[in-house]
């Protein structure tokens, strides 16, 4: 099962143990569960602290849970192989059983040994999906932390029955004591924020305790991430508030034009930019949404951000980096059958859709590069475009047009999407030239048609917005009121492009710094303010 070079890492991982791990596995009589007692075999040769067993009863054939053999009160399950893009969740769960410290805040591993109640927690997954490990790896730290805490963590491709009988159309996909809990991408601070009713009144009053920065970033993305790492450079007190750090660039899979880098990958960038940003004396309050901005009364003065969570922040000078989300359709059915048929993610739930039939709507090159991928997976993808002609690169475009089980559809404006009252069975989409509606039978619609600026918590600020909610810069990142600055995807800078936002993160850091040494009172200032 393993690779000679996977053979070697996991080896070296396993040096790290501290106490004696134990895998104990169900299986059946298939190919899967054949599969899992050799890797398990393989694993427990790699060192003798790591032991293998196959005398598990659970239903889930094949699987497998891990545990401290001297503490068999917390465990995580795997049903099915966790190869792929959990490779790492394996190992992660294998050292954090053996005793190996987390890279987590201390805060966040008492929140979880002392969160109070059962809970029993089953996760779907997919291999491809980029999105999943995040989840798969809070769920395992906190059932290896807390002994009322269970975790099973299921391969969907596996258990393809199991998937269809509970209605998973798109992953992550978790529940809680055997209801829905959430569908999507999930840190484990913001599980425990969903569990942990005092969290968010815990986290306003930590906020409410800070002094005002120099600068303050809002938003996490690429743009915000360099915008505060140059101004930490130059000495000046940053913070960061975002959403959620890393941004849109967490649901990218393939990135190949990030200059000097030839291919990586958006989580994998993420964790880079967060990293890169520890390096310096920057306070990252993540999880974080601004709802409203006031601005200085005097320019120099400090700008007000509110908070979700009822604090507030203060700073001299802010950059605005909130980035863009992918757009939504807006028409009837889509909301209705969201995670039920309609995705926004072909990389991620591509998989659960192995045989059947998907649209994909969309002619740029999200949606051709979606619909490509998905031809490889699903039975059959019709591609719906509003234009006249798609506006993919034309080497996509080839490429698409070479497939055998794709449709194209240009001119078409999509006008519902319908249902059964449980998942998504069709399109209708209308003719632009001739009228006629029509209807496309089909079980998955993957919706790739561009992005909306995170503005909305603006519109009363006084900032100068442009038609689209972008917010208005001039060439030197900054907006119509002094002070605040703006980089990325919400700004009216064209290309939305990961490293053109580094650059506009770069410039408004700059302008900032300018700003911040052109007006140097800050005490005389904030008493007018």
């Amino acid at each position: 099962m393993l690779d000679a070079t996977m053979t070697q890492q996991l080896g070296t991982y396993l040096a790290n143990l501290r106490e004696p791990i134990e895998l104990v596995a169900s299986l059946g009589d298939d190919a899967k569960s054949a599969q899992t007692r050799e890797l398990l075999e393989e694993i427990a040769a790699l060192h003798d602290k790591v032991s293998a067993s196959f005398e598990g009863d659970d239903a889930r054939k094949p699987s497998f849970i891990i545990r401290r053999s001297s503490d068999a009160s917390k465990w995580v399950r795997f049903a099915g192989l966790p190869m792929g893009h959990e490779f790492t969740s394996l190992v992660l769960a294998l050292l954090w059983a053996g005793g190996h410290p987390p890279k987590v805040e201390d805060d966040v591993l008492e929140q979880i040994a002392q969160l109070e109640g059962e809970h029993d927690f089953e996760m779907y997954f997919s291999l491809s999906c980029h999105n999943c490990p995040d989840v798969v790896q809070a769920l395992t730290l906190m059932a290896l932390y807390n002994p009322k805490i269970t975790a099973t963590l299921i391969e969907g491709g596996a258990f393809q029955d199991e998937v269809d009988e509970r209605g998973v159309m798109a992953v992550p996909a978790t529940f809680l004591n055997g209801e829905m809990f959430a569908s999507g991408k999930m840190s484990v601070e913001e599980i425990l924020a969903k569990l942990d009713s005092g969290a968010n009144d815990r986290a306003a009053a930590k906020i409410a305790d800070k002094d005002p920065f120099e600068v303050l970033v809002v938003g996490g993305g690429p743009a915000g991430a360099a915008a505060s790492v140059y101004t930490a450079r130059k000495g000046f007190s940053t913070g960061i508030a975002a959403e959620r750090f890393g941004g849109q660039v967490l649901d990218t899979m393939g990135i190949e034009n990030f200059i000097s880098v030839p291919y990586t990958e958006g989580p994998k960038l993420a964790r880079q930019l967060e990293a890169h940003v520890a390096e310096y004396d920057i306070d990252v309050m993540n999880l974080q949404k601004a709802v409203k901005l006031t601005p200085a009364k005097q320019t120099g003065g400090y700008h007000t951000v509110e908070l979700e969570n009822g604090a507030e922040l203060k700073a001299r000078t802010l950059i605005l980096s909130t980035g863009a989300r992918w757009r939504n359709l807006g028409v009837a059915g889509e909301f209705e059958y969201r995670n039920r048929g309609v995705a926004y993610c072909p990389h991620c739930d591509g998989p659960l859709f192995k045989g059947k039939r998907v649209a994909v709507i969309g002619g740029g090159n999200s949606g051709v590069e979606a619909a490509i991928d998905l031809a490889g997976i699903v039975g059959h993808v019709t591609l719906v475009e509003f234009d006249t002609k798609l506006r993919a690169d034309q080497v996509l475009q080839d490429k698409l047009r070479s497939m055998k089980n794709v449709d194209i559809l240009v001119n078409a404006q999509t006008t519902e999407v319908t249902g059964d009252g449980e998942r998504v069975n069709g399109l209708v989409y209308k003719d632009r030239e001739s009228g006629e509606e029509h209807k496309v039978e089909l079980e998955g619609v993957f919706v790739q048609i561009g992005l909306v600026p995170n503005t909305e918590w603006l519109k009363d600020s006084g900032l100068a917005m442009s038609k689209f909610g972008e917010i208005e810069i001039d060439g030197h990142a900054a907006t119509n009121l002094p002070g605040i600055f703006a980089a990325g995807d919400c700004t009216t800078v064209p290309y939305k492009q990961i490293v053109i936002a580094m650059g506009e993160g770069s410039k408004a850091a700059l302008s900032a710094f300018d700003f911040l040494i052109r007006n140097t009172n800050p005490e005389e200032i904030a008493q007018a303010a």
